[in-house]
């Protein structure tokens, strides 16, 4: 299980378990990927109803480059994430969750 005071939350592609995160270089990534202009807009995206599978597929990868896994989009666009589409969009929404919260 990923460590969610550490902003980590694990899932498993292709039958290996891997702990996700977003950290400042992988939203710098996304960010770049999805050409967008701030994290402002990034988390607007998110937010929004115009959401789409690709959206979530990018945050995944990005969420699993910030806890270390190498592979990139085009290893996921293959890859079978445990519990499909709705455990993908599960994922990214908490990694946005757990990237944004206030910490107290």
């Amino acid at each position: 299980m990923g460590n969610p005071w550490a902003g980590e939350v694990a899932l498993v592609v292709n039958g290996e378990r891997h702990s996700a995160k977003l950290t400042l270089g992988s939203l710098a990534e996304l960010e770049d990927q999805l050409g967008m202009g701030s994290l402002t807009e990034l988390v607007t995206r998110f937010e929004g109803d115009g959401l789409k599978s690709a959206d979530v597929l990018a945050l995944v990868c990005a969420g699993l480059r910030g806890g270390g896994w190498t592979g990139g989009m085009a290893d996921l666009l293959h890859a079978e994430i445990e519990g499909g589409i709705l455990e993908a969009a599960r994922i990214a929404a908490r990694l946005l969750v757990l990237a944004f919260r206030p910490i107290s």
